[in-house]
């Protein structure tokens, strides 16, 4: 069964992310050490006590949908209203709508717990935690009086309406309706796809977030307007209305987060008697300006769907040490050193292939978590630094550079930490009793929505390298090197050769970013995008190895995080050489073979 790191976890906040030192400075608000450790002990209580035994009930049981209404897996109701009892969904929400304005990346680093214990269920809130800041941030004094408290305390939910059968990442090609109305609102016709808990019975109402056309629009994305559309009108009280005409359709049989609702949506059918066809909706921001107001939900999105990589990557890490730990095997080449053990069987953990295996997952595992807790604290620290432009804006490009890292690589990993916890179940693994393959099955959508991996790293280079004309990525590169050179400047012999196999990353990933920077600048895109994806690993491996010796050096102790480091540079660290010459030399070559596949 699932025990979160609590230990982990709060070191890689306070000693890598850099919380530590923000609460020194009083940059977060009320939130002590104390405080913190509080927050996370309970939370890894909950996921592991409440959440994780109804995960697999999730994914045997899924959800079912019958005249529009959705039913979700048994016993999932009540655990949703005991998590927002609990206040867990109100955690960074505005402290005037009833939150708790806590900082962005400890709601990471306790949604990494909710995903570990189970994926299908933490993907709801996320979307919520995503609603309330678009909200926050575009919509109207009206809206948020209207909807805000209800979405931050988590008495009602939210989604995030984008996907149609037609238009996929490509937003431009979007074809549900809005027209104005008289009373100054709008009617929503149209479809939309794959919508993230869009029917369920966890509350008693739901609050879309639409992204919608108007007739007069202009063509493509500068067209899009967002749209607040509720499943139940709220009348001039706060109490419920009728219901609007806004229903699930269907629900997908997927591949994995069974318990999750993954929902057809229809807008304007005319399903509500009596009352003329046409979802009510609300405008969010302005007219033709939706797709901004979206991406602030996407954003964080994107942020929570990195974190579900890590989340799933520590359970089959977790799962997976178990069974080596137990699985008797063969007899290892380090069994002389157990004389104990006599003439039995060795545990298969003793097996240097397994060894390997576990190291790399859990190698693996604590990189992405760093990466991803110092994506969320530059968030919270361009907030902080609001009344000094200049760093507020510095934080925000050190945000915006890890984001699309944050998501990809931590979700990559999420699914190869999730294979290689099959391989080391071998045969059990491959069956559902162990609980192994569930996880693979659940961690394969994330590399797929809130922009596919291949958009991210386009993103990444194609955009976020080129912040402030490169400054932005060389400040980041800068810290990185004070890491190395504290690691080479150490004489002890649990870092082994960490310091030179993180300078050799490094290198690469100058050589590689200085390439694609002059293939950008140069409009050879064919050039840049064909190395975009490779590139984005890079990256992420460098920065991931780079945290986990930084953790290191911050442990007193040292030397357990030293030899996990060690690890990660002298056995992970010798795969940015080969991305190197994918990134600088494969674009010819992908051209000249694409015609095989016309």
């Amino acid at each position: 069964m699932y025990k979160a790191p609590v230990d982990d976890i709060a070191f890689a906040l306070k000693k890598v992310a850099g919380l530590e030192a923000a609460m020194e400075q009083g940059l977060l608000g009320e939130l002590t050490p104390d405080l913190l450790d509080a927050v996370l002990e309970e939370a890894g209580r909950f996921a592991g006590e409440e959440i994780a035994p109804l995960a697999d009930v999730g994914d045997r049981e899924g959800t079912s949908v019958k005249d529009g209404v959705v039913t979700t897996p048994t016993g999932w109701k009540a655990l949703y209203e005991n998590w927002s009892a609990g206040g867990w969904n109100a955690l960074t929400g505005p402290e005037e709508y009833g939150g708790q304005g806590l900082p962005t990346s400890l709601s990471a680093a306790v949604f990494e717990m909710w995903n570990s214990a189970s994926m299908g269920f933490a993907i709801g809130p996320t979307l919520t935690v995503g609603a309330v800041e678009a909200l926050e941030a575009h919509g109207s004094d009206e809206l948020k009086a209207t909807y805000l408290e209800k979405l931050v305390t988590g008495a009602w939910m939210g989604t995030m309406n984008l996907t149609e059968p037609q238009a996929g990442s490509d937003l431009s090609a979007l074809k549900t309706k809005a027209e104005r109305a008289d009373d100054g609102s709008y009617r929503i016709f149209g479809q939309k796809i794959y919508i993230t808990y869009g029917e369920h019975d966890f509350t008693d109402n739901i609050v879309h977030l639409v992204l919608a056309r108007l007739p007069d629009a202009p063509a493509g994305v500068k067209g899009i307007s967002l749209f607040l559309v509720p499943k139940f009108l709220v009348n001039a009280d706060g109490s419920l209305g009728r219901r609007n005409d806004a229903f699930c359709h269907s629900v997908e049989h997927k591949l994995g987060i069974h318990g999750s609702p993954t929902c057809t949506m229809i807008y304007g059918d005319g399903s509500v008697d009596g009352e003329e066809a046409g979802a009510v909706g609300y405008l969010i921001g302005e007219e033709n300006r939706g797709l901004a107001c979206m991406f602030t939900m996407m954003n964080n999105a994107r942020l929570l769907v990195g974190v579900q990589g890590i989340g799933v990557a520590e359970a089959a890490f977790q799962k997976a040490l178990d069974y080596a730990r137990e699985r008797r095997q063969g007899r290892a080449t380090r069994l002389a050193k157990n004389p104990e053990a006599g003439g039995q069987m060795s545990p298969i953990l003793d097996h240097p292939d397994v060894a390997r295996m576990l190291l790399t997952m859990k190698s693996l595992t604590g990189a992405v978590r760093a990466i991803t807790y110092a994506c969320g604290h530059a968030t919270d620290m361009a907030k902080a630094h609001r009344a000094d432009a200049e760093t507020a804006a510095a934080w925000k490009e050190r945000a915006n550079l890890l984001t699309p890292i944050a998501k990809a690589f931590s979700t990559d990993v999420g699914v190869e930490v999730a294979s290689l916890g099959i391989q080391v179940h071998g045969g059990m693994g491959f069956v559902e009793e162990t609980g192994a393959a569930r996880l693979l099955r659940d961690a394969r959508i994330a590399p797929i929505y809130e922009g596919t991996n291949g958009i991210q790293a386009i993103d990444l280079v194609a955009r976020k390298i080129g912040q402030s004309g490169g400054e932005a990525v060389r400040r980041y590169f800068a810290e990185l090197d004070e890491t190395i050179e504290a690691v080479r400047g150490q004489n002890e012999a649990a870092f082994g050769e960490t310091g030179d196999a993180l300078a050799a990353a490094m290198a690469d990933l100058r050589e590689t970013t200085e390439f694609l920077s002059n293939a950008t600048a140069a409009k050879d895109m064919d050039t840049a995008l064909a190395g975009a994806t490779p590139y984005l690993r890079l990256f992420g491996l460098t920065a991931g190895a780079v945290y986990l010796a930084k953790a290191a050096l911050a442990d007193t102790a040292r030397t357990e995080r030293a030899h996990l480091a060690r690890f990660m540079a002298e056995n992970l660290l010798s795969e940015t050489g080969a991305l190197k010459r994918q990134v600088v030399g494969g674009a010819a070559s992908l051209a000249a073979a694409h015609s095989i596949l016309q």
